[in-house]
């Protein structure tokens, strides 16, 4: 059976909506950042803009908005400095991710977007990761930014 036209246009919105965002001043991020950059380096030159186009991929399972329900995932508002598998009180996180412990900062979140399967074996979240340290961090910076407003 062939899924709803409006489910497949929802399933395919975000990736045309990245496609269309370019980031024009990515070389010159990554030159200033310097060769094989750390996270902190990444950081410095991270651009929450960037990050919401990104983040974008994300909208499908996850809301963002102060007070927003739950999707597929949890709720992502103010989830920086939360505990790992404790950002959502409503949210039901598979014991695979409460056994990481823990709690969201830069590196940990890092981790988590590179491979979420890497970073908690059996974890129910089916996004492979992203690959790209600088989306990551883009990614990290819009967090943070949404954490503090609305």
């Amino acid at each position: 059976m062939k899924p709803p036209r409006s489910t497949v246009l929802f399933a395919i919105l975000p990736c045309l909506a990245l496609t269309a965002c370019g980031d024009g001043d990515r070389a010159e991020r990554l030159k200033a950042a310097g060769p094989n950059p750390s996270l902190d380096a990444l950081m410095r030159v991270a651009d929450a803009d960037a990050g919401a186009r990104t983040f974008g991929q994300c909208l499908a399972c996850h809301t963002i908005g102060k007070g927003e329900l739950d999707r597929a995932g949890p709720n992502l508002h103010g989830i920086m400095g939360k505990p790992v598998a404790g950002g959502s009180l409503r949210y039901g996180y598979t014991a695979a991710l409460e056994r990481v412990g823990g709690h969201w900062d830069r590196a940990t979140m890092d981790r988590w977007l590179t491979s979420p399967q890497r970073f908690a074996p059996g974890t129910k979240m089916t996004f492979p990761g992203l690959p790209d340290p600088l989306a990551r961090a883009d990614v990290i910076a819009y967090l943070e930014r949404e954490g503090r407003s609305r």
